[in-house]
């Protein structure tokens, strides 16, 4: 398992890029507008430290964010996700967001912080059970 990223939402994207880079001194080192899902992903990290990022996620349609709901996840990259998530199942962890693509699944903690698992490399090809279980929850 590598460590891959933490996401947050921010309201204001200029905002939160001139307190990260600006007043923290982190750079910024990619970033992806998608415009079907409507969002912006930012990735900030310390210089020196850009394989251990902040993804900065900015919704384009306002959202009040309660709950902790501005935290978004932890991600973590696996060699096998499959074999991840039946490790995981088999321990009694509920799979929130099952992997039917062969590439992503969320689980969470016991203290409800959602930790994303993403393949490591290219999607694995489909897999049952995995490609027709619903979701469980919120992730």
């Amino acid at each position: 398992m590598r460590y891959l990223h933490t996401m947050v939402r921010v309201s204001d994207l200029e905002e939160s890029l001139e307190f990260y880079c600006t007043a923290l001194g982190m750079v910024e080192t990619r970033r992806m507008e998608n415009k079907a899902g409507r969002f912006t992903l930012v990735f900030v990290a310390p210089p020196g430290n850009e394989d251990c990022p902040l993804e900065l996620t900015y919704n384009w349609d306002p959202e009040e964010y309660t709950e902790g709901r501005n935290f978004g996840h932890v991600a973590y990259q696996v060699d096998n996700i499959y074999a991840t998530c039946e490790r995981l199942a088999d321990a009694g962890i509920v799979i929130n967001r099952p992997p039917r693509d062969g590439y992503m699944a969320f689980i969470r903690s016991p203290d409800n912080v959602s930790i994303e698992l993403l393949q490591k490399g290219a999607p694995l090809p489909k897999q049952e059970p995995w490609a027709s279980m619903p979701n469980t929850g919120n992730w």
